[in-house]
């Protein structure tokens, strides 16, 4: 009995096992990335709304008057319509911002307001800072007296 032994085309069970492992570990490597990838794939858009509450605040600060236009009423300026001097806002945090929407509900807001000179100028240094999660936005800007 002559067994002619010609081209044998296929592969053997070996080579498809180490096919199957190599496939695998490639596959579990993709897919990790698209994890990581997935699990963050939110933060710009949380940066981008920190941003503008930050941006939406200072600019609410900085449109005030640089000191008290009415000194005398100064005992009845304790709510965001009754500020009109960019000192009424040193300090604040989120319970004085109460018509944030509710998806701004997780952002945390405080603002300093400290006295600086930009060249011989007096001017007030207002920095806003917007914490969401772990990061944080700090956006500064200055109010003079013109």
């Amino acid at each position: 009995m002559c067994m002619n032994k010609g081209h044998v085309q296929g592969f053997t069970l070996i080579e498809l096992i180490l096919f199957i492992v190599i496939v695998s570990v490639a596959l579990v490597g993709i897919l990790k990335v698209m994890d990581v990838t997935v699990k963050s794939s939110a933060d710009p858009m949380l940066r981008k709304q920190a941003i503008a509450l930050a941006e939406s605040v200072l600019q609410e600060v900085l449109q005030k008057a640089y000191a008290d236009p009415d000194p005398a009423s100064a005992a009845s300026e304790t709510t965001r319509a009754t500020f009109n001097h960019v000192d009424n806002y040193y300090g604040l945090t989120n319970s004085t911002f109460t018509d944030l929407p509710g998806t701004l509900s997780g952002y945390v807001i405080a603002i300093a307001v400290t006295s600086a000179t930009l060249g011989s100028v007096p001017a007030r240094k207002v920095a806003v800072t917007v914490t969401y999660g772990a990061d944080a936005i700090v956006l500064t800007g200055y109010r003079t007296s013109y």
